[in-house]
């Protein structure tokens, strides 16, 4: 397959996403084929870890190919992209249950699906370029492929900050919320890669490791709590509207932009999933609610439209005053009985 590299190098596994002109936007057959070689490397002694990679300095993957869906969805058929994040989430969930060691290098925009496999192994590296985020709410979708347990694993009301404005998170941002463990100066990366290959021992990236730039997240922190701990999208709008800050007012530009549906969904997702219950499961299974729905009940395709179909960036959102019902994040979050996500193999 042209756009991905699947081989064993000495003790490693290499996966390397090779569509640098696409930002290593990720396929559904992309997807399938990193859940083959992870199930044909889990009981292989040879390999003793794996490492993700991408070519080009620009990402390490932009997110998922999203075309498809869209124009699957338009002919109204939902099941299509049903399969595609149903498929999708299980690789996810097999990267962050993963026996062996997974590291991958994460240059350049790492978003929405690239969070999904990037973000969930036990060894994510970043560097100068690094631009982690999870942008869905622009687009009608909700942060998913396990973003969510992130999110909600964030210190204080980072995960509703991040979520609902799609921030960009450099490499000491990401490292602060929970997206990524390690800074390694991006010059370093083939050595430290031919070193994982030749020894087959991750011990060496902490002997690589480099205090990164500072970031700003951590400073934002008591601003975010302030204004992102209301109970539901209003009252952060109203909590933002009343601040004179320039943060605030930053924060509000963000919002704007966003889906209202979507932003609410997201800040109830956060609100259900804390606390000692929380899980990669649970996760994915309350992303896979909306994502269930959001062609045929939610934004997405107008989010698709706006952005990367007419790309006029005017999307017409429901709810455009951006008073969400409770009844409208009740039916998009409701279980999904017999469709509910399964993460064991499908036939």
């Amino acid at each position: 397959m042209s756009d991905i590299s699947i081989r064993i190098i000495g003790h490693a596994g290499r996966i390397t996403l090779t569509r640098p002109q696409a930002l290593n936007a990720m396929t559904y057959e992309m997807c399938l084929a990193i859940e083959h070689a992870f199930d044909d490397w889990r009981t292989n002694d040879a390999v003793k870890l794996i490492v993700i990679d991408a070519e080009g300095a620009r990402a390490f993957c932009s997110g998922g190919d999203i075309a498809e869906l869209y124009k699957t969805g338009l002919r109204g058929d939902f099941a299509y992209g049903q399969k595609f994040w149903a498929d999708e989430y299980r690789l996810n969930h097999k990267i962050f249950t993963y026996p062996k060691p997974v590291v991958s290098f994460l240059q350049g925009f790492t978003m929405g699906g690239g969070v999904g496999i990037g973000c969930h192994g036990s060894h994510r590296i970043v560097g100068e370029s690094s631009q982690i985020a999870m942008p869905e709410c622009g687009i009608g979708l909700v942060p998913d492929v396990g973003g969510s347990l992130m999110l909600a694993l964030a210190a204080g009301r980072v995960g509703e900050y991040l979520g609902t404005t799609g921030t960009r998170m450099g490499a000491a941002d990401a490292i602060y919320a929970g997206f990524a463990d390690t800074y390694i100066p991006q010059l370093m990366w083939p050595e430290v890669m031919a070193n994982l290959e030749t020894n087959g021992d991750v011990a060496l990236l902490e002997r690589a490791a480099q205090v990164p730039p500072p970031g700003i997240l951590q400073d934002q922190a008591p601003q975010i709590d302030a204004l992102f701990s209301g109970e539901g999208l209003g009252d952060i709008l109203t909590d933002l509207r009343a601040d004179p800050s320039d943060f605030a007012a930053d924060a509000l530009k963000k919002l704007s932009r966003a889906c209202p549906l979507s932003m609410a969904c997201t800040v109830e997702m956060l609100h259900r999933l804390r606390g000692p219950s929380l899980n990669m499961q649970k996760a994915l299974d309350l992303e896979y609610r909306f994502t269930y729905r959001a062609a045929e009940h939610g934004d997405f395709l107008e989010g698709i439209r706006a952005a990367i179909i007419d790309k006029d960036r005017a999307p017409k959102w429901q709810y455009p005053d951006m008073n969400v019902p409770v009844a409208a994040l009740a039916k998009m979050l409701r279980p999904l009985g017999k469709d509910a996500l399964k993460l064991e193999e499908q036939a």
